[in-house]
This record gives C-alpha cells, sequence and structure tokens, in this order.
C-alpha cells in the first residue's frame, strides 16, 4: 500500500499528486489533546470475530504509553499475520490491556451486537486502572462509568482503537487455532470460524459443534441437515430390524 506521509491531512487519507489515494495510519492526535486537558488514562477499544459462524467475540481494551508508542499500529485488517504478531508483542510489553470474551451461548441469548458490546464493557472495567475517557470503534457508545466517544471507522483514524484491534484479532485467531485441535476437520486454524467456502462444506459434511452460533443461518441449516439425517438413520434402522423379525418368524 502507497503512503506518502508528507501530504495528508492529520485523520484523513493522503492524496497523491497523480489522483492516487493512499490511506494514512492512525494517529495519536485525538488522545494527546485529550492530555494536555489533563485528561488521562484514555482507552481504544475494539473487537474482532462479530461476522464468523464459529467462536467467540473477542474485545480488547488498551491504553498506550505515550511514551513508548509501538511503530506501525494500524488497523489490523491492514497488517499481515506475522506483522499482527509482532505488534502484539510490542503492545502487550508497552502499555496497558485488558480482554474479554462473549461466548457463542451468549451471542445466541443476547444477539451479536449486544454481544459485543458486553464484551467491550467488560474489557474496559478489566483495565488496571479505568480511564478517564474511551474511544470505541464505531457507532455506539458504551455504557461505561468515564465519557466514551464512538468513532466510525476508529480503527483507523485512532491509534490507541488500532492497538485493540491488534489485541482482539490476535487473541482471537490464536484462540480459534486452540479450538482447532479440540475439533478436527472443520479447518478453525485457517479460516478462523468465518463462513467460507471450506468451513461451510466442512459444517454440512460434519454438523455443527458446540463452538458454533447456533443462530446464524448457515448452522441452523447445518442442524437441520443433520437432524435429518440422523431420523431418516434411525428410521431405516427400525425397518431393517423390524424386516428380519418379520422374516424369521416366518
Amino acid at each position: 500500500m502507497i503512503r506518502d506521509r508528507s501530504d495528508r491531512s492529520k485523520d484523513g487519507p493522503a492524496r497523491l499528486a497523480k489522483g492516487v489515494i493512499a490511506v494514512a495510519p492512525p494517529s495519536f492526535r485525538r488522545e494527546r489533546a485529550l492530555i494536555r486537558r489533563g485528561i488521562w488514562p484514555v482507552a481504544g477499544c475494539d473487537e474482532a470475530g462479530r461476522g464468523p459462524l464459529a467462536g467467540p467475540v473477542v474485545a480488547a481494551a488498551v491504553v498506550l504509553d505515550p511514551k513508548r508508542i509501538p511503530k506501525g499500529i494500524d488497523d489490523s485488517k491492514r497488517l499481515t499475520a506475522e506483522r499482527r504478531e509482532e505488534l502484539f508483542e510490542e503492545i502487550c510489553a508497552t502499555a496497558s490491556f485488558a480482554v474479554a470474551f462473549a461466548s457463542p451461548a451468549r451471542i445466541d441469548r443476547d444477539n451479536i451486537l449486544r454481544a459485543s458490546l458486553w464484551a467491550l464493557e467488560r474489557a474496559i472495567h478489566a483495565l488496571p486502572e479505568m480511564p478517564k475517557h474511551v474511544f470505541v470503534d464505531g457507532r455506539d457508545r458504551l455504557n461505561t462509568p468515564c465519557d466514551c466517544e464512538a468513532v466510525i471507522g476508529g480503527d483507523g483514524l485512532v491509534v490507541s482503537i488500532a492497538a485493540a484491534s491488534i489485541i482482539a484479532k490476535v487473541t482471537r485467531d490464536r484462540l480459534m487455532c486452540a479450538l482447532a485441535q479440540d475439533c478436527p476437520g472443520y479447518g478453525f486454524e485457517s479460516h478462523k470460524g468465518y463462513s467460507v467456502p471450506e468451513h461451510l462444506e466442512a459444517l454440512n459434511r460434519l454438523g455443527p459443534t458446540v463452538h458454533h452460533r447456533r443462530l446464524f443461518a448457515p448452522v441452523v441449516a447445518a442442524r437441520e441437515r443433520h437432524q435429518a439425517i440422523t431420523v431418516e438413520t434411525s428410521v431405516t434402522a427400525v425397518e431393517t430390524r423390524f424386516s428380519g423379525e418379520i422374516a424369521t418368524a416366518v
């Protein structure tokens, strides 16, 4: 991705001379403005895993050290897996952070939006010190004791949110790789529970696991299909046994 640091707004994309738009990295501008007003700590929070068919939503809250912000922090979606892992270790070593999970059961009970907001709030409350201000990615403000500011596209604008996106993404990816050991054949280690063709094929072939979100449409369809197969197999077994008993009696 092309970046030109010489010609960009502080919070927006850079425009190159030939009309190509390059995306600027997130900045610490909003956090620094709060620090100048005496507001600190300031946290950024984000989640990973709203879209998959399996696994939890993972939320993270991060308070960066203004004097030790790792270089290269960006929206986790713009980074390679290798770079995310590197930045994950650097953020953990220099910042305060907390992680919270919303299980598939909670997602089914509350719906994905409410479960995600619940996990984000839990992550903030789990920080070593309650922040004075929170930036959260998206349009929904959180129910927190401190001021909360929702920033649409915040993981690409606010570096604290971007750091949280990295912590959430890497944590969830590692978790899905661990679940792959318990559920072989589903490919969790590669697609992380998203609805790619490989996952849908395994879901239809093997049926849902306890880690799948039971109310998501492809999971519902796979469960109904397997229930129908189970009933059909049972009926066939009974008919075969009954026919055998009749033949023996005759």
